[in-house]
């Protein structure tokens, strides 16, 4: 249930694979305990395991919300009054923005596993930044609640 003052939230959780990934490294050292006995071994598999798994939560923990006056883009908080038009990119032109057409002033929430993704322009004539792009697994829904949210204060005038 998405909650009011919250229209989209998502999270950039990493794929199973990584976890799978995760989970050899683990295993990787209890590998190189294992001559030392199985305490040591237990003691590898932990300490790798859980230093693996604590990498990919991080990478996979950034998020992406629309809140009630801005966009928080993992680090990132935008004012929506900065920000215009959200532009959907599917896997090609997603592909295209963040190489070739890419503007090294822009700021790119990136998670490479997602392949799809939004370009949101800014427009704010003080900040230098050309746009946002982010990587989203629902661009239609993350572009739908941007423009239903910068919409929606403009519509404070009396019917």
């Amino acid at each position: 249930m998405v909650a009011q003052d919250r229209p989209y939230d998502e999270r950039l959780t990493a794929p199973r694979s990584w976890w799978l990934i995760a989970g050899l490294f683990g295993l990787g050292g209890a590998l190189t305990m294992l001559p030392l006995g199985v305490l040591p071994m237990l003691g590898g598999l932990a300490v790798a395991g859980v230093l693996a798994a604590v990498a990919v939560s991080s990478y996979g923990s950034a998020r992406i919300r629309v809140v009630a006056d801005s966009l928080v883009a993992g680090d990132a908080r935008v004012p929506l009054s900065a920000l215009g038009t959200a532009h959907v990119l599917d896997e090609e032109e997603a592909f295209a923005w963040r190489t070739h057409k890419s503007d090294p002033r822009a700021h790119m929430l990136l998670r490479s596993y997602i392949r799809t993704a939004v370009r949101v322009e800014v427009t704010d004539p003080a900040d230098p930044t050309p746009y946002l792009y982010l990587s989203t697994r629902t661009p239609r829904k993350l572009a739908d609640a941007l423009a239903a949210a910068t919409a929606g204060p403009r519509q404070t005038a009396p019917e």
